[in-house]
C-alpha cells in the first residue's frame, strides 16, 4: 500500500500533524526533513519542502520517486482575496491550482503561457498551461467534511505566485488574470508535478491574512496553520470514508 504524502513549506505548518500522528523522523530522503507514521491505519509520509515553487517541485518529485503515493496533501497558510467570503483562521480548499505569474509581460499587458504555446504538461489528451485542474470530488468531499466539523471553509481556485501580493492593487491584478479565492507560493508546483505521476492532490490552507496592503498586525499565522492541521488530523482519521 502506497502512503499518503503530506507536504508544507515549513515545520510550523506541520508540527501539529507530526505530534498528533506520533510521526518519527527518518533519514536518507535526500535533503528533506521527512517523518513517517501509521495513523488510524493510514501510512503517512510528512515532509517539509521549503518555501516556493522550486523547493516544492523538487521535494514532491523526490518523494513520489522514493515512496509513490495514493494521495498527496499540500497544506500551510494562504492569503484570501477580499470578497471570497474567507477570513483569518478560516479554511480554503483548492478546486484547481494556477501558476498565476508564469507568462509574458507584453506592451498590451500580462498574458499567460498559452501565448508562448508551450504547455507545462502534455499527456492523456491534456495540454495544461497555467491552470491545473484538481479532483473535484476529493476537494468537495474535504470541504463537506470541514463544514460538518464546524469550520468556516470555502472551496475554489487557488493562485500560486513567486511574489506574494503585499498590496491590494497587486491582488486585484492577479484576479484580473485568473479567478481565485486564495494565494500561496507552492501549491501550483505540487499540482504540476503530480500530473505525470497521476496522483490526486488535496490542498488545504488556513487563511493567515487577506490579500490587501500588507499589515502584519492583521495577520494570524499560528491560528491559520493550526486550523489546517487540526482539520487534517480528523480528515486523515476518516480517510477511507472521505475518498
Amino acid at each position: 500500500m502506497k502512503p499518503v504524502i503530506v507536504t508544507a513549506s515549513t515545520t510550523l505548518e506541520l508540527s501539529e500533524l507530526i505530534a498528533g500522528t506520533s510521526a518519527i523522523a527518518v533519514t536518507g530522503v535526500g535533503h528533506l526533513r521527512v517523518y513517517r507514521a501509521s495513523y488510524r491505519g493510514v501510512e503517512l509520509v510528512i515532509a517539509v519542502t521549503g518555501i516556493g515553487k522550486v523547493n516544492a517541485a523538487a521535494a514532491t518529485t523526490l518523494l513520489l520517486e522514493r515512496f509513490g503515493a495514493e494521495l498527496l496533501i499540500n497544506t500551510g497558510c494562504g492569503g484570501a482575496f477580499p470578497g471570497c467570503g474567507l477570513g483569518v483562521g478560516d479554511l480554503a480548499i483548492a478546486q484547481s491550482e494556477t501558476l498565476a505569474d508564469e507568462g509574458v509581460q507584453t506592451p498590451d499587458g500580462w498574458r499567460g503561457l498559452e501565448l508562448i504555446g508551450i504547455p507545462v504538461f502534455q499527456g492523456d489528451g491534456k495540454r495544461i498551461f497555467n491552470t491545473v485542474p484538481l479532483d473535484l470530488d476529493l476537494a468537495r468531499g474535504a470541504e463537506a467534511h470541514a463544514r460538518e466539523l464546524g469550520y468556516a471553509v470555502a472551496g475554489g481556485p487557488f493562485l500560486t505566485v513567486s511574489t506574494c501580493s503585499g498590496s491590494a492593487l497587486q491582488g486585484q491584478e492577479l484576479l484580473r488574470r485568473f479567478p481565485g479565492v486564495c494565494e500561496n507560493m507552492e501549491g501550483g508546483a505540487v499540482a504540476q508535478v503530480a500530473l505525470p505521476y497521476a496522483v490526486p492532490l488535496l490542498e488545504v490552507r488556513g487563511i493567515s491574512n487577506l490579500v490587501e496592503d500588507r499589515d502584519l498586525a492583521r495577520w494570524d499565522l499560528k491560528l491559520a496553520v493550526s486550523q489546517a492541521q487540526k482539520f487534517l488530523l480528523d480528515y486523515l482519521e476518516h480517510l477511507p470514508l472521505s475518498v
